[in-house]
């Protein structure tokens, strides 16, 4: 049973919401109102509010995270989300190959039973090598 602290905190959220979006969405109202309470803040921060992150850059990571989990709403969320913030089509194609890459290599990584003390040595000894190419701000 809420409370009227839970009640009037719930009501509150629900107003937020419904500014922020111009309505509240099904999904957020199926959540029980103390879950809802806590969800919006962390919601809204990282997904309306500037953070660290560029919010492109941070629908384009998202993106590539809902198409490895292959969840059809977070793909659809993301990807037009990240076409607010300005994504080239260039850009979600990029994403796309992008998305596979990662698991690909960790898929054959893995298969080899590779060593990861020796992986890590090699990562830094090709960082050295990059970095030692890479042009300077003079």
């Amino acid at each position: 049973m809420a409370t009227t602290s839970t009640t009037d905190a719930y009501d509150r959220t629900v107003a937020e919401i419904e500014e922020s979006l111009g309505m509240v969405p099904g999904f957020f109202g199926d959540l029980n109102q103390e879950d809802l309470v806590n969800e919006w803040p962390t919601f809204k921060r990282l997904t309306l509010e500037e953070t660290v992150v560029p919010a492109k850059y941070k629908e384009l990571i998202n993106l590539a995270v809902a198409s490895n989990l292959k969840c059809p709403y977070c793909i659809n969320f993301h990807r037009g989300a990240a076409k607010l913030h300005g994504a080239t089509d260039e850009e979600l194609a990029e994403v796309a190959f992008l998305a596979g890459a990662t698991p690909r290599w960790s898929s054959m990584i893995h298969a080899q039973e590779y060593d990861l003390g020796t992986f890590k040595r090699e990562v830094g000894e090709m960082a050295a090598h990059l970095q030692s190419h890479m042009p300077t701000d003079d």
